[in-house]
């Protein structure tokens, strides 16, 4: 049985994918429901994760979590860019990044 659910999306995010393909940005698994990650960081296992962030200017929706591991995985200290590329990994690994949408969702507008 379908289970409705209301999301604020942005307008010009991108049409999800199909199911399988790469990730799009597209922002609507997260607004859905939180990954293991997000779950931690959001502090619930229902309704958009907190670490969703919408990029104004390439108009898609990026991991919070993912983006900050980044940053530090490039920090200049060869301490920290240890640390951040081990943050970048297991970040990466749950948020399941690089497998493809696994969202079996679908987008309609209200009203």
């Amino acid at each position: 049985m379908a289970r409705e659910q209301v999301v604020f999306w942005q307008t010009q995010a991108p049409a999800k994918p199909a199911v399988g393909a790469p990730c799009n940005g597209c922002g609507l698994c997260c607004l859905a429901e939180p990954c293991p990650m997000g779950m931690l960081i959001s502090r619930r296992c229902k309704g958009a994760c907190a670490a969703l962030r919408w990029d104004e200017e390439a108009l898609h929706y990026r991991c919070g979590v993912l983006e900050d591991a980044r940053r530090a995985a490039s920090h200049s200290s060869a301490w920290r860019r240890g640390q951040g590329r081990l943050r970048l990994a297991l970040a990466r690994r749950w948020i399941v990044a690089g497998v493809g949408c696994d969202a079996y969702l679908w987008a309609e507008p209200v009203g």
